[in-house]
């Protein structure tokens, strides 16, 4: 093996990124709305970051959205998990309507294509770690940015909006709970309050 094969770094799977690394709701939005600005296609950009925030898509998963698993007029997306997690059917936001809206719809294909005239197809994975990175410095969230952040940004905020472990479990398509789990145990805030408010009845 040469002394450069043996240095190079492994790729580190996604779904073990320390999930501390995630995205507030209002550092999603900076972000969203940056994206939206930068390049020839904000409109797409604007919409895989907003679906992969509310419906915590991976990276692979917004990529190969296909238009025939939306359903706009009943407001709902087939959502096609992988890496052996549970797909299932997700509610559609008004503001997820509305950006889908300004790309299509389609009756059939990717929902969020590349620019590619020889060879189209659904914009890539490296495509979109890319597009998230540039739109991180532009938003001035520093050059940390990446896809999964949005994923783990869901589960964050579900868990602060008071839905249950099975909910989020359920949304994120975690076949094992304990997966689920350290959104809850990195979660201080509901401890906080629970201080918060000791302190002033003390």
């Amino acid at each position: 093996m040469s002394k450069r094969a043996s240095s190079r770094r492994a790729r580190r799977d996604p779904d073990v990124v320390d999930p501390v690394l995630h995205l507030e709701e209002g550092e999603v939005d900076l972000l969203r709305k940056a994206a939206g600005r930068l390049g020839r296609n904000g409109a797409r950009d604007e919409a895989m970051v907003l679906l992969s925030f509310h419906h915590g898509l991976r990276a692979s998963e917004v990529c190969c959205l296909r238009w025939e698993r939306v359903f706009l007029k009943r407001g709902e997306i087939y959502i096609s998990r992988c890496k052996g997690s549970c797909s299932g059917m997700h509610i559609l936001f008004a503001d997820d309507i509305a950006v889908l809206k300004r790309l299509g719809p389609k009756s059939s294909g990717f929902v969020f294509e590349s620019e590619s005239k020889l060879a189209p197809g659904p914009i890539s994975e490296c495509g979109f770690f890319r597009l998230v990175r540039r739109a991180g410095l532009a938003a001035g969230l520093g050059s940390h940015c990446h896809p999964h952040q949005l994923r783990h940004a869901c589960g964050f905020w579900m868990h602060r909006q008071g839905f249950d472990l099975r909910d989020i479990q359920a949304h994120l398509g975690h076949r094992n709970v304990q997966n689920t789990v350290r959104y809850t145990a990195l979660d201080v805030s509901h401890m906080r309050r629970k201080w918060e408010a000791l302190r002033k009845g003390s």
